[in-house]
């Protein structure tokens, strides 16, 4: 995996000053682009990596702040839990009622069959308390701006319109966008994969090592934005949950892929040491969330977190290897970085509509391209290498 040396004797290597050490720049020399990232680059790059104390604390105290941030305060408020309680049990809020709050409010919820809710309504959880809810929130929010005070978060989320029922209309259209976007670039990319670049002559498998892992991220991306639109159209706990985890199962396996990409592992014991602590540790986020609390701010921390890992990973491997096609990642990069302090520095939805999670649904869709075309042209290139290599 790590050419010439071992892994300890390159840790040891990175810790000492580069300059001076007249060893390393041989085995770099030697090492080569064996890996497609020549040990010289590598050393550095694990340099920089063991010298970021003072980023990563920057992280934490950063995601402490946004935690901060992340309070939804309307829920506790008095009026608001009233007009639900009261909604609850009468089936309407003001003028506007709703019929199927009648089954609650007549006692009949475990009667017979026949007089309980209608099951896809139970299902979709189109229900009274999601009405109740939904309607008292819009109430609660005019009185606020008719005494001059601005929007508060309820449940975690803005104040938004439903257009024809769904909750997020702009949202659900710019998620589908980018699920389309997410699918031709996984799509194009099997195609020049297996159609338009030569194969292994005896197991008529790619040249590029990390077909699979990009295959898998296409998967949960793909899987990740179609959760969203699904949960921005209608909040319900099992939608919620769904878009959540899928969004954390892909960012935590991005991070996988980062470090294995910018280190070139391709050893699969190798990669198995790397995947599986990152993969625990994913996987009991996404336990903790879905059957103990689904805690907004400590998912906000965890996700920036391994965000922005991520970023700076890419955008030291960029810098260090000089790959012909770095200008996309460098795009990719700034793009990411600059998309997610949409999401850090939040506001209310405009007119009910447009918040900066929207915006931010926005700004991914051009990275989206630029990214599966640099994982295109990573492909291209290492299967050129590497057929050269085998003449």
């Amino acid at each position: 995996m790590w050419g010439a040396w071992s892994f300890d004797e390159l840790i040891s290597c990175c810790r000492k000053p580069f300059d001076g050490n007249a060893d390393a720049k041989r085995k770099g020399r030697e090492g080569g682009r064996e890996g497609g990232l020549p040990l010289v680059y590598r050393c550095r790059l694990i340099s920089a990596v063991l010298n970021m104390e003072g980023v990563v604390v920057f992280i934490v105290a950063f995601s402490c702040l946004v935690g901060s941030l992340q309070a939804s305060s309307g829920d506790a408020d008095p009026h608001y839990k009233s007009c639900v309680e009261k909604c609850e049990t009468t089936g309407c809020v003001g003028d506007r009622c709703f019929q199927h709050c009648r089954f609650s409010s007549d006692g009949v919820v475990d009667g017979p069959w026949y007089m309980q809710e209608p099951l896809y309504l139970q299902w979709k959880k189109w229900d009274c308390r999601c009405d109740c809810q939904y309607h008292c929130m819009l109430e609660r929010e005019k009185e606020r701006e008719r005494l001059g005070q601005g929007p508060r978060k309820y449940n975690g989320k803005w104040p938004f319109k439903r257009v024809f029922g769904i909750q997020e209309p702009i949202s659900v259209a710019l998620s589908v966008f980018n699920l389309a976007m997410q699918f031709h670039g996984w799509l194009s990319f099997i195609v020049l994969l297996y159609y338009k670049l030569p194969l292994r002559p005896q197991t008529r498998k790619t040249y590029y090592e990390f077909t699979g892992l990009w295959l898998i991220y296409g998967f949960l991306s793909m899987n990740s934005w179609f959760w969203s639109a699904v949960f921005h159209s209608q909040y319900i706990d099992l939608t919620e949950k769904l878009d959540y985890s899928s969004a954390v199962a892909l960012l935590g396996y991005s991070l996988i892929l980062a470090i294995l990409r910018t280190f070139n592992v391709r050893g699969e014991a190798a990669r198995v040491m790397v995947a599986a602590p990152l993969i625990a540790f994913v996987t009991t986020h996404i336990l903790y969330l879905n059957f103990y609390k689904l805690d907004y701010g400590l998912n906000m921390k965890v996700c920036l977190i391994m965000g922005i890992a991520q970023i700076l990973l890419w955008a030291l491997w960029a810098g260090l290897t000089h790959h012909p096609k770095r200008f996309k990642l460098w795009a990719v990069v700034i793009g990411g970085g600059l998309a997610t302090l949409l999401e850090i520095y939040d506001f209310p939805p405009y007119k009910g509509y447009i918040d900066a999670h929207a915006l931010w649904h926005a700004a991914t869709v051009i990275p989206t391209y630029l990214w599966w075309s640099f994982i295109k042209d990573d492909a291209e290139l290492r299967t050129s290498n590497l057929i050269k290599k085998a003449m």
